[in-house]
């Protein structure tokens, strides 16, 4: 048997530690964080040091590209790695704007199913833009933090007259989602076409956007996702900049019709990923839901958000929506794993699930083939419930 490629466990991923109460940008290298700025040369140190990314993601593509090329080379001094168990890993930048899109046709087909029934599974538009909504940046926690059960208005199964009432969830569901990280703004009245993706994204994070699905679905018409959605975000503590995945970079979905213009990545440079990414419940693996297969991608979404003239900030967070594949066990939420509670899931230890109990513990890991051969490991998001 051949030798099996390699996985660079964290590869090259970004993000934010405190050790001794002083919080530094830091490097991913296994199960150590390299202190970054001390490493590097005093010129390219200056432009990056901080307690996070956000001055680095502030500096551009430019530098970017230097801190690529110089990490290439690095050999990390001793005395500035630091054993993951010995530091406390923070939120990796200030989150400015939250963006939540909707673009993975297997799940917005079976949800068109689950909660539409006999109406058509997709929206008129879904085919010709991709759906989004704001969310709210405030609640955007790193991965780790403790998700409390949110409390909200909602229909109870066994009321006759279809009156809410009010308290905890009962549907409190995951979203596995790939996010993209914005470090170039742009101005106001401008919009970002589709090859200027990479000048404004530096990376990308693993995102689980939780949701409590009977509240959303008292709320949502005609205005959309608000408490359903606004209480807790997660976000992996790291980031991996764009330019550890270009091994990764496959041609997305054929799509038809084709997309208007400002949309039309027809004999462009491809910006599907083939990210690869593993759901875990209380430790078992519950679904592998593949990126590869989301029907619009980064570039098309940023390339939405912005005709209309709408400005970049540097440190907002766009998120690709729940990722399905078209098997079920490659569903990216409990939703439609569960077929919204009418098959229960049986986890290895016998216990049944539907929806998310207190104390539930959910972990979204992926993969991407990395530059060189091998595997690349994105940071993990994980997060428990508790009681609200």
């Amino acid at each position: 048997m051949g030798r099996r490629p390699p996985v660079i466990p964290g590869g090259p991923a970004l993000g934010s530690f405190e050790r001794d109460g002083v919080a530094r940008l830091g490097m991913r290298y296994g199960d150590r964080v390299l202190d970054l700025a001390p490493a590097l040369d005093r010129a390219l140190s200056e432009r990056v040091a901080g307690p996070n990314l956000d001055r680095l993601l502030a500096a551009g593509r430019v530098v970017w590209t230097e801190l690529a090329a110089a990490v290439a080379v690095l050999e990390p001094p001793e005395e500035h790695l630091h054993d993951l168990a010995d530091v406390r890993l923070r939120l990796p930048f200030t989150v400015a704007d939250y963006v939540d899109f909707y673009s993975s046709e297997h799940h917005a087909r079976n949800l068109g199913r689950i909660l539409r029934p006999g109406q058509p599974e997709l929206p008129a538009s879904w085919k010709h833009l991709p759906v989004g909504y704001h969310g709210r940046a405030g609640t955007v926690v790193v991965s780790g933090t403790d998700v409390v059960r949110p409390r909200g208005q909602r229909v109870s199964t066994s009321s006759t007259t279809g009156d809410p009432v009010f308290g905890p969830t009962v549907k409190l569901d995951i979203e596995a989602e790939v996010g993209f990280v914005v470090g170039t703004p742009s101005a106001l009245g401008t919009p970002v076409p589709l090859g200027a993706f990479a000048d404004h994204v530096f990376g990308v994070c693993l995102v689980n956007d939780w949701s409590a699905r009977d509240i959303q679905a008292w709320e949502y018409q005609p205005l959309g996702p608000f408490l359903g959605k606004s209480f807790a975000t997660s976000v992996s503590a790291w980031v991996t900049p764009l330019s550890a995945l270009e091994a990764a970079r496959v041609a997305p979905p054929p799509r038809d019709p084709r997309p208007l213009p400002y949309l039309d990545d027809t004999g462009a440079s491809p910006y599907g990923l083939d990210l690869r990414l593993a759901v875990r419940l209380n430790g078992h693996l519950v679904a592998e839901p593949p990126f590869a297969q989301m029907y619009w991608t980064a570039a098309q979404q940023l390339a939405h958000l912005t005709v209309n003239g709408a400005s970049l900030r540097t440190g907002d967070l766009f998120a690709s929506g729940t990722v399905s594949g078209p098997e079920p066990h490659q569903r990216g939420s409990l939703v439609e794993l569960s077929w919204n509670g009418t098959e229960p899931i049986t986890l290895p230890d016998g216990s049944v699930r539907t929806f998310l109990e207190d104390g539930d513990e959910v972990v979204i890991t992926a993969t991407a083939p990395a530059v060189g051969g091998g595997s690349l490991e994105l940071g993990e998001v994980r997060g428990r419930i508790v009681p609200g």
